[in-house]
Protein backbone atom coordinates (compact mmCIF):
# COMPACT_ATOMS: atom_id res chain seq x y z
CA UNK A 1 0.00 0.00 0.00
CA UNK A 2 1.71 3.58 -0.99
CA UNK A 3 -0.85 6.64 -0.39
CA UNK A 4 -3.64 4.53 0.20
CA UNK A 5 -3.16 2.83 -3.13
CA UNK A 6 -2.70 -1.32 -3.41
CA UNK A 7 0.63 -2.03 -5.37
CA UNK A 8 1.63 -3.37 -7.63
CA UNK A 9 -0.15 -1.01 -10.31
CA UNK A 10 -0.11 -2.06 -14.04
CA UNK A 11 1.92 0.41 -16.20
CA UNK A 12 -0.85 2.46 -18.74
CA UNK A 13 0.04 2.61 -22.22
CA UNK A 14 2.43 -0.23 -22.14
CA UNK A 15 1.83 -3.48 -24.44
CA UNK A 16 3.41 -6.34 -22.34
CA UNK A 17 2.21 -6.93 -19.45
CA UNK A 18 3.76 -4.46 -16.76
CA UNK A 19 3.30 -4.41 -13.20
CA UNK A 20 4.79 -1.84 -11.28
CA UNK A 21 5.72 -1.55 -7.40
CA UNK A 22 5.68 1.83 -7.69
CA UNK A 23 2.89 4.49 -8.30
CA UNK A 24 3.17 5.92 -12.14
CA UNK A 25 2.79 9.65 -11.21
CA UNK A 26 5.81 9.01 -8.89
CA UNK A 27 7.73 7.78 -11.62
CA UNK A 28 9.67 9.98 -13.81
CA UNK A 29 8.19 10.70 -16.97
CA UNK A 30 11.30 9.69 -18.82
CA UNK A 31 11.58 6.47 -16.98
CA UNK A 32 7.97 5.61 -17.78
CA UNK A 33 8.43 6.53 -21.67
CA UNK A 34 11.50 3.73 -21.52
CA UNK A 35 9.37 1.20 -19.65
CA UNK A 36 6.48 1.57 -22.25
CA UNK A 37 9.57 1.09 -25.16
CA UNK A 38 10.44 -2.27 -23.51
CA UNK A 39 7.20 -3.51 -23.12
CA UNK A 40 7.02 -3.29 -27.03
CA UNK A 41 9.57 -5.23 -27.69
CA UNK A 42 7.97 -7.93 -29.98
CA UNK A 43 9.97 -10.59 -27.55
CA UNK A 44 9.24 -9.16 -24.26
CA UNK A 45 6.84 -11.54 -22.46
CA UNK A 46 6.27 -9.14 -19.63
CA UNK A 47 7.98 -6.72 -17.22
CA UNK A 48 8.65 -6.01 -13.87
CA UNK A 49 9.01 -3.12 -12.18
CA UNK A 50 10.58 -2.52 -8.79
CA UNK A 51 10.15 0.76 -6.03
CA UNK A 52 13.52 2.08 -6.75
CA UNK A 53 12.86 2.51 -10.22
CA UNK A 54 14.49 4.84 -11.97
CA UNK A 55 16.19 6.08 -15.99
CA UNK A 56 18.94 3.81 -17.00
CA UNK A 57 20.62 3.80 -20.48
CA UNK A 58 18.53 1.78 -22.57
CA UNK A 59 16.98 -0.48 -20.25
CA UNK A 60 15.38 1.05 -16.80
CA UNK A 61 17.05 0.43 -13.79
CA UNK A 62 15.02 -1.14 -11.29
CA UNK A 63 13.29 -3.62 -13.99
CA UNK A 64 13.10 -7.15 -14.40
CA UNK A 65 12.56 -8.23 -18.24
CA UNK A 66 11.29 -11.89 -19.10
CA UNK A 67 12.41 -12.37 -23.27
CA UNK A 68 11.02 -14.96 -25.35
CA UNK A 69 14.36 -16.33 -26.98
CA UNK A 70 16.39 -12.85 -26.92
CA UNK A 71 17.94 -10.97 -24.80
CA UNK A 72 19.31 -6.87 -24.83
CA UNK A 73 22.79 -6.21 -23.37
CA UNK A 74 21.43 -3.01 -21.85
CA UNK A 75 18.81 -4.90 -20.29
CA UNK A 76 21.39 -5.84 -18.17
CA UNK A 77 23.60 -2.55 -18.13
CA UNK A 78 27.37 -1.90 -18.49
CA UNK A 79 28.29 -2.97 -14.52
CA UNK A 80 27.60 -7.01 -15.47
CA UNK A 81 27.05 -8.58 -12.19
CA UNK A 82 27.43 -5.84 -10.14
CA UNK A 83 25.80 -6.77 -6.58
CA UNK A 84 26.38 -6.93 -2.89
CA UNK A 85 28.17 -9.16 -0.25
CA UNK A 86 27.59 -9.20 3.24
CA UNK A 87 29.36 -10.50 6.71
CA UNK A 88 28.12 -10.36 9.88
CA UNK A 89 30.98 -10.64 12.51
CA UNK A 90 30.67 -11.14 16.07
CA UNK A 91 32.16 -8.13 17.12
CA UNK A 92 29.70 -5.70 18.75
CA UNK A 93 29.15 -2.54 18.80
CA UNK A 94 31.13 -1.93 22.29
CA UNK A 95 33.98 -3.67 20.69
CA UNK A 96 34.72 -0.74 18.43
CA UNK A 97 36.67 2.55 19.17
CA UNK A 98 35.48 6.04 19.71
CA UNK A 99 37.79 7.01 16.23
CA UNK A 100 36.78 4.92 13.33
CA UNK A 101 39.35 7.09 11.02
CA UNK A 102 41.92 4.58 11.17
CA UNK A 103 40.04 1.52 10.47
CA UNK A 104 38.86 3.37 7.15
CA UNK A 105 42.28 4.37 6.12
CA UNK A 106 43.19 0.78 6.70
CA UNK A 107 40.61 -0.89 4.13
CA UNK A 108 41.43 2.26 2.13
CA UNK A 109 45.19 0.57 2.29
CA UNK A 110 43.59 -2.80 1.28
CA UNK A 111 41.37 -2.64 -1.43
CA UNK A 112 42.02 -0.31 -4.31
CA UNK A 113 39.52 2.59 -5.08
CA UNK A 114 38.21 4.39 -8.25
CA UNK A 115 40.37 4.06 -10.96
CA UNK A 116 42.93 2.59 -8.91
CA UNK A 117 44.14 -1.25 -8.91
CA UNK A 118 46.61 -3.79 -7.57
CA UNK A 119 49.80 -3.65 -8.05
CA UNK A 120 50.11 -7.42 -8.87
CA UNK A 121 47.02 -9.85 -9.18
CA UNK A 122 46.02 -10.79 -5.47
CA UNK A 123 47.30 -14.22 -4.43
CA UNK A 124 44.46 -15.88 -3.05
CA UNK A 125 46.42 -18.85 -1.56
CA UNK A 126 47.80 -16.54 0.94
CA UNK A 127 44.35 -15.62 2.30
CA UNK A 128 42.67 -16.80 5.14
CA UNK A 129 39.67 -18.17 5.21
CA UNK A 130 36.70 -16.04 6.40
CA UNK A 131 34.07 -18.28 7.73
CA UNK A 132 30.59 -19.81 6.05
CA UNK A 133 29.83 -18.77 2.63
CA UNK A 134 33.21 -17.29 1.49
CA UNK A 135 35.28 -20.03 0.19
CA UNK A 136 38.84 -18.48 -0.68
CA UNK A 137 40.50 -21.67 -0.53
CA UNK A 138 38.32 -22.48 -3.68
CA UNK A 139 38.71 -19.46 -5.05
CA UNK A 140 42.44 -19.96 -5.41
CA UNK A 141 42.06 -23.79 -7.06
CA UNK A 142 39.58 -22.62 -9.66
CA UNK A 143 41.49 -19.50 -10.07
CA UNK A 144 43.46 -20.79 -13.28
CA UNK A 145 40.62 -22.69 -15.15
CA UNK A 146 38.99 -19.00 -14.63
CA UNK A 147 41.38 -17.08 -16.27
CA UNK A 148 41.88 -20.16 -18.99
CA UNK A 149 38.46 -18.63 -19.90
CA UNK A 150 39.59 -15.68 -20.96
CA UNK A 151 40.86 -16.39 -24.58
CA UNK A 152 37.31 -16.95 -25.16
CA UNK A 153 36.24 -13.44 -24.89
CA UNK A 154 35.89 -10.94 -27.13
CA UNK A 155 38.48 -10.20 -29.62
CA UNK A 156 38.53 -6.60 -28.68
CA UNK A 157 38.99 -7.04 -24.70
CA UNK A 158 42.38 -9.52 -24.84
CA UNK A 159 44.78 -6.91 -24.62
CA UNK A 160 43.12 -5.99 -20.92
CA UNK A 161 43.66 -9.22 -19.28
CA UNK A 162 46.17 -8.00 -17.44
CA UNK A 163 44.22 -4.93 -16.45
CA UNK A 164 41.36 -7.28 -15.42
CA UNK A 165 43.66 -9.72 -13.21
CA UNK A 166 44.78 -6.32 -11.21
CA UNK A 167 41.18 -4.82 -10.94
CA UNK A 168 39.48 -8.09 -9.49
CA UNK A 169 39.44 -7.38 -5.93
CA UNK A 170 38.89 -3.95 -6.14
CA UNK A 171 35.90 -1.31 -5.47
CA UNK A 172 36.00 1.19 -8.26
CA UNK A 173 33.60 4.25 -7.50
CA UNK A 174 30.16 5.55 -8.24
CA UNK A 175 27.96 4.08 -6.15
CA UNK A 176 30.28 0.98 -4.71
CA UNK A 177 31.19 1.11 -1.47
CA UNK A 178 32.36 -0.65 1.69
CA UNK A 179 30.55 -0.14 4.38
CA UNK A 180 30.73 -1.47 8.52
CA UNK A 181 27.48 -1.39 9.97
CA UNK A 182 25.50 -2.12 13.04
CA UNK A 183 22.10 -4.31 13.47
CA UNK A 184 19.40 -3.70 15.91
CA UNK A 185 20.97 -5.59 18.51
CA UNK A 186 24.22 -3.49 17.98
CA UNK A 187 26.37 -6.47 15.87
CA UNK A 188 29.00 -5.38 13.44
CA UNK A 189 28.62 -6.12 9.84
CA UNK A 190 30.98 -5.94 7.09
CA UNK A 191 29.55 -5.55 3.61
CA UNK A 192 30.91 -4.04 0.52
CA UNK A 193 28.73 -3.33 -3.14
CA UNK A 194 30.76 -3.31 -6.82
CA UNK A 195 30.60 -5.07 -10.27
CA UNK A 196 32.74 -5.81 -13.12
CA UNK A 197 35.03 -3.22 -13.11
CA UNK A 198 36.36 -2.30 -16.56
CA UNK A 199 36.16 -5.47 -17.55
CA UNK A 200 32.16 -5.61 -17.67
CA UNK A 201 31.76 -2.34 -19.50
CA UNK A 202 34.35 -3.24 -21.91
CA UNK A 203 32.37 -6.31 -22.61
CA UNK A 204 28.99 -4.77 -22.50
CA UNK A 205 29.87 -1.97 -24.88
CA UNK A 206 31.45 -4.65 -27.64
CA UNK A 207 28.19 -6.12 -27.22
CA UNK A 208 25.93 -3.38 -27.55
CA UNK A 209 27.61 -2.57 -30.19
CA UNK A 210 26.97 -5.64 -32.65
CA UNK A 211 23.73 -5.78 -31.62
CA UNK A 212 22.44 -2.37 -32.78
CA UNK A 213 24.31 -3.56 -36.18
CA UNK A 214 21.96 -6.41 -36.18
CA UNK A 215 18.87 -6.35 -39.07
CA UNK A 216 15.77 -6.95 -36.72
CA UNK A 217 16.97 -3.96 -34.08
CA UNK A 218 16.80 -1.67 -36.99
CA UNK A 219 13.42 -0.28 -36.46
CA UNK A 220 13.02 -0.41 -32.82
CA UNK A 221 11.99 2.64 -31.35
CA UNK A 222 15.04 2.89 -28.59
CA UNK A 223 18.30 1.47 -30.63
CA UNK A 224 19.35 1.33 -27.34
CA UNK A 225 17.46 -1.94 -26.84
CA UNK A 226 18.73 -3.95 -29.29
CA UNK A 227 18.77 -7.55 -29.15
CA UNK A 228 20.50 -10.95 -29.90
CA UNK A 229 18.42 -13.64 -30.57
CA UNK A 230 18.40 -17.25 -29.55
CA UNK A 231 19.83 -20.15 -31.43
CA UNK A 232 22.44 -17.19 -32.98
CA UNK A 233 26.21 -16.89 -32.89
CA UNK A 234 26.12 -13.18 -31.34
CA UNK A 235 23.79 -14.50 -28.63
CA UNK A 236 25.80 -16.88 -28.22
CA UNK A 237 29.00 -14.93 -27.70
CA UNK A 238 27.46 -12.61 -26.12
CA UNK A 239 26.22 -14.98 -22.90
CA UNK A 240 29.77 -16.69 -23.34
CA UNK A 241 31.33 -13.11 -22.20
CA UNK A 242 28.44 -12.24 -19.43
CA UNK A 243 28.39 -15.18 -17.86
CA UNK A 244 32.56 -15.07 -17.22
CA UNK A 245 31.98 -11.11 -16.27
CA UNK A 246 29.31 -12.73 -13.33
CA UNK A 247 31.99 -14.52 -12.12
CA UNK A 248 34.67 -12.03 -11.80
CA UNK A 249 32.29 -9.86 -10.32
CA UNK A 250 31.19 -12.40 -7.74
CA UNK A 251 34.23 -13.82 -7.74
CA UNK A 252 36.06 -9.81 -6.91
CA UNK A 253 33.50 -9.64 -3.93
CA UNK A 254 34.86 -12.35 -2.15
CA UNK A 255 38.24 -11.59 -2.58
CA UNK A 256 37.66 -7.73 -1.61
CA UNK A 257 35.80 -9.28 1.44
CA UNK A 258 38.51 -11.31 2.46
CA UNK A 259 40.69 -8.34 2.19
CA UNK A 260 38.15 -6.21 4.34
CA UNK A 261 38.36 -9.34 7.03
CA UNK A 262 41.83 -9.60 7.55
CA UNK A 263 42.24 -5.79 8.03
CA UNK A 264 39.54 -6.22 10.75
CA UNK A 265 41.48 -9.38 12.09
CA UNK A 266 44.66 -6.69 12.18
CA UNK A 267 42.74 -3.94 13.66
CA UNK A 268 41.46 -6.14 16.75
CA UNK A 269 44.58 -8.72 16.75
CA UNK A 270 44.52 -10.73 19.83
CA UNK A 271 40.87 -11.83 19.98
CA UNK A 272 39.27 -14.11 18.19
CA UNK A 273 36.75 -13.27 15.72
CA UNK A 274 34.66 -15.25 13.66
CA UNK A 275 32.60 -14.16 10.07
CA UNK A 276 29.29 -15.34 8.85
CA UNK A 277 28.07 -14.54 5.16
CA UNK A 278 24.51 -13.26 4.87
CA UNK A 279 24.65 -13.16 1.07
CA UNK A 280 27.02 -12.36 -2.25
CA UNK A 281 23.92 -11.71 -4.92
CA UNK A 282 23.99 -10.09 -8.25
CA UNK A 283 21.84 -7.64 -9.41
CA UNK A 284 22.72 -6.65 -12.89
CA UNK A 285 22.42 -10.23 -14.17
CA UNK A 286 20.90 -12.48 -17.11
CA UNK A 287 19.33 -15.69 -15.74
CA UNK A 288 17.35 -18.41 -17.82
CA UNK A 289 13.98 -19.51 -15.56
CA UNK A 290 10.37 -21.30 -15.89
CA UNK A 291 7.86 -18.19 -15.65
CA UNK A 292 4.08 -19.27 -16.50
CA UNK A 293 4.99 -22.12 -17.39
CA UNK A 294 7.63 -20.95 -20.07
CA UNK A 295 11.41 -21.30 -20.56
CA UNK A 296 12.08 -17.36 -20.68
CA UNK A 297 15.70 -15.22 -20.04
CA UNK A 298 15.36 -12.99 -17.52
CA UNK A 299 17.46 -9.80 -17.24
CA UNK A 300 17.25 -7.74 -13.92
CA UNK A 301 19.09 -4.55 -14.09
CA UNK A 302 18.88 -3.45 -10.71
CA UNK A 303 17.06 -5.84 -9.22
CA UNK A 304 17.86 -9.02 -6.84
CA UNK A 305 16.14 -12.72 -7.02
CA UNK A 306 13.87 -12.84 -4.32
CA UNK A 307 12.42 -16.46 -4.64
CA UNK A 308 11.07 -18.15 -1.08
CA UNK A 309 14.19 -17.93 1.19
CA UNK A 310 16.45 -16.56 -0.90
CA UNK A 311 18.71 -13.95 1.09
CA UNK A 312 18.98 -10.89 -0.27
CA UNK A 313 21.10 -7.14 0.68
CA UNK A 314 18.95 -4.34 -0.37
CA UNK A 315 21.63 -0.84 0.54
CA UNK A 316 20.72 3.00 0.78
CA UNK A 317 22.54 5.43 -0.11
CA UNK A 318 25.92 6.85 1.12
CA UNK A 319 26.11 6.13 4.39
CA UNK A 320 22.41 5.21 5.39
CA UNK A 321 22.22 1.80 5.99
CA UNK A 322 20.82 -0.94 4.38
CA UNK A 323 18.12 -4.18 5.09
CA UNK A 324 19.15 -7.73 4.75
CA UNK A 325 15.79 -9.04 3.42
CA UNK A 326 14.60 -12.67 2.82
CA UNK A 327 12.29 -13.34 -0.62
CA UNK A 328 8.88 -14.28 -0.49
CA UNK A 329 9.31 -15.65 -3.33
CA UNK A 330 6.05 -13.84 -5.05
CA UNK A 331 5.62 -15.03 -8.61
CA UNK A 332 3.70 -11.74 -9.67
CA UNK A 333 7.64 -9.87 -9.21
CA UNK A 334 8.99 -12.85 -10.96
CA UNK A 335 10.22 -13.73 -7.47
CA UNK A 336 12.23 -10.09 -7.40
CA UNK A 337 12.85 -7.09 -5.41
CA UNK A 338 14.68 -4.43 -5.50
CA UNK A 339 18.62 -3.65 -5.67
CA UNK A 340 18.59 -0.79 -3.52
CA UNK A 341 17.09 2.64 -2.32
CA UNK A 342 17.37 3.97 -5.75
CA UNK A 343 18.44 7.36 -7.24
CA UNK A 344 16.06 10.63 -7.57
CA UNK A 345 17.89 12.68 -9.26
CA UNK A 346 20.68 12.70 -11.61
CA UNK A 347 24.49 13.06 -10.33
CA UNK A 348 24.76 16.35 -12.35
CA UNK A 349 21.37 17.62 -10.60
CA UNK A 350 23.28 16.18 -7.34
CA UNK A 351 26.27 18.37 -7.78
CA UNK A 352 24.19 21.77 -8.32
CA UNK A 353 21.86 21.26 -5.57
CA UNK A 354 24.20 20.12 -2.86
CA UNK A 355 27.25 21.29 -1.00
CA UNK A 356 29.89 19.39 1.00
CA UNK A 357 28.83 21.21 3.85
CA UNK A 358 24.67 19.39 2.68
CA UNK A 359 27.46 16.30 2.65
CA UNK A 360 29.23 16.90 6.01
CA UNK A 361 25.37 17.62 7.80
CA UNK A 362 23.70 14.55 6.13
CA UNK A 363 26.54 11.69 6.82
CA UNK A 364 27.11 13.03 10.02
CA UNK A 365 28.08 10.14 12.53
CA UNK A 366 29.27 8.22 9.82
CA UNK A 367 33.13 8.05 9.40
CA UNK A 368 33.52 8.30 5.32
CA UNK A 369 34.71 10.92 2.36
CA UNK A 370 32.60 14.33 2.97
CA UNK A 371 34.43 16.05 -0.07
CA UNK A 372 33.42 17.52 -3.20
CA UNK A 373 34.22 14.23 -4.98
CA UNK A 374 31.44 12.35 -3.48
CA UNK A 375 28.36 14.87 -3.65
CA UNK A 376 26.80 13.09 -5.90
CA UNK A 377 26.16 10.00 -4.10
CA UNK A 378 24.56 12.16 -1.10
CA UNK A 379 21.69 10.75 0.83
CA UNK A 380 19.76 13.29 -0.67
CA UNK A 381 19.88 12.18 -4.48
CA UNK A 382 17.97 9.05 -3.34
CA UNK A 383 15.07 7.97 -2.94
CA UNK A 384 14.52 6.75 1.54
CA UNK A 385 15.15 3.30 1.85
CA UNK A 386 12.48 2.33 4.09
CA UNK A 387 9.65 3.83 1.56
CA UNK A 388 11.43 1.48 -0.71
CA UNK A 389 11.21 -1.41 1.39
CA UNK A 390 7.43 -0.85 3.01
CA UNK A 391 6.70 -0.78 -1.00
CA UNK A 392 7.70 -4.18 -1.45
CA UNK A 393 6.53 -5.68 1.83
CA UNK A 394 4.37 -8.60 -0.36
CA UNK A 395 7.87 -9.48 -1.96
CA UNK A 396 10.69 -9.83 0.71
CA UNK A 397 10.58 -10.15 4.90
CA UNK A 398 13.26 -7.77 7.06
CA UNK A 399 15.72 -9.93 8.64
CA UNK A 400 17.92 -6.97 9.57
CA UNK A 401 18.58 -3.52 9.38
CA UNK A 402 21.65 -2.13 9.43
CA UNK A 403 23.06 1.38 10.52
CA UNK A 404 26.22 2.63 8.85
CA UNK A 405 28.63 4.06 10.93
CA UNK A 406 32.02 3.36 8.37
CA UNK A 407 32.07 3.93 4.68
CA UNK A 408 34.43 3.44 2.28
CA UNK A 409 33.47 5.15 -1.36
CA UNK A 410 36.29 5.70 -4.32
Amino acid sequence: MMNGMALPVQLSGARADTLMWALEDEVEPQAREQLRNISALPWVHGLRVMPDVHLGKGATVGSVIAMRDAVSPNAVGVDIGCGMVGVRTSLTAADLPDDLGPLRSAIEAAVPVGFHAHDEQVDLARLRPVGEGIDVSRLARTAVAFWDRFGGLHHGVQKLETRARKQMGTLGGGNHFIEVCLDTEDQVWLQLHSGSRNIGKEIAERHVAIAKGLEHNLGLPDRDLAVFLAGTAQMDAYLNDLHWAQEFAARSRATMMTLVVDVVRQHFAGREITFSEAANVHHNYVAHETIDGLDLIVTRKGAIRAGKGDIGLIPGSMGTGSYIVRGLGNDASYQSASHGAGRRMSRNEAKRRFTTADLAAQTAGVECRKDAGVVDEIPGAYKDLDSVIAAQHDLVEVVARLRTILCVKG
